[in-house]
């Protein structure tokens, strides 16, 4: 995270951060219709958004075999291409759901991808942006399966397996990860068990330059205060809260947290 890109938002344009659509979840009919709120809601940012930042978790499941994807989020992806031709920059920080692109989604639709959190220059505005699953302390046993996950062997292997089978294998631990998470996924109960936040409270005393934290995977549309001078976000998601942050240049650098 010490090389730092550098993004010039022009006046009067925004920068718009979503993260957890998990598309493809709970089942078809339900993400269609989620599918198509998404879409609207990309439609009507097109007006202003000079970048859209998608945080991860985009896709329930997402594994890229060499000549084949998952089927589906059509009307999205299409979404995203048309705005990237029209020149809407669009990147991707990979969630612990769809960290496995191999190259599809840069070159069909247009996406600039990242696996780590990374710094951004807005301005003259320092900004660290990222998924948010397994920052800070504790959950050991998730970090240690994130590392299999990104392991080059084991995406190998799954990648033998016929798509009938990895798709719906990997669907099916997904919606048994959610029942047995979800519910608690969604609940604040005090700062000290704010995993994202210690861990933005910790990198903003190394780096007290930074000003905006913005992050997804906590599935809650979150804003606190880090400092005086900084602000943790959470984007929140769009199984039930239609969530996002807006960061905006009208007379100097500011941003927010919204929903539809």
């Amino acid at each position: 995270m010490k090389h730092i890109e550098t993004i010039s938002l022009l006046p009067e344009k925004k920068i718009y951060f979503a993260s957890d659509f998990h598309l493809g979840a709970p089942n078809a009919k339900e993400s269609v219709l989620r599918e198509k709120r998404i879409v609207e809601w990309l439609d009507e940012i097109s007006k202003d958004a000079q970048a859209v930042f998608l945080l991860g978790d985009i896709f329930d499941f997402w594994f890229e075999y060499k000549h084949v994807v998952p089927k589906g989020h059509v009307r999205m992806l299409g979404k995203l291409a048309e705005m990237a031709d029209r020149g809407i920059d669009i990147r991707m920080l990979v969630g612990n759901h769809d960290l496995w692109t191999f190259g599809y989604l840069e070159t069909e639709i247009g996406i600039k991808i990242y696996r780590n959190p990374q710094l951004f220059k807005i301005n003259e505005t320092l900004c660290l942006v990222g998924h948010g699953d397994g920052l800070g302390w504790g959950n050991r046993s998730y970090k240690f399966i994130k590392k299999m996950f990104t392991c080059r062997c084991n995406q190998r292997f799954f990648a033998l397996l016929h798509p009938w089978i990895g798709v719906g294998l990997a669907n099916f631990l997904s919606r048994k990860n959610r029942a047995k998470t979800g519910q608690n996924d969604a609940v604040f109960t005090s700062i000290e068990k704010e995993s994202q936040y210690i861990f933005c409270k910790e990198f903003w005393q190394k780096n007290p330059d930074v000003a905006y934290f913005v992050f997804g995977h906590r599935h809650l549309p979150l804003e606190m205060k880090i400092s005086e001078n900084s602000t943790y976000f959470n984007t929140g998601d769009w199984l039930n809260y239609d969530s996002y942050v807006v960061l905006e240049n009208e007379n100097g650098i500011k941003i927010s947290l919204q929903t539809l």
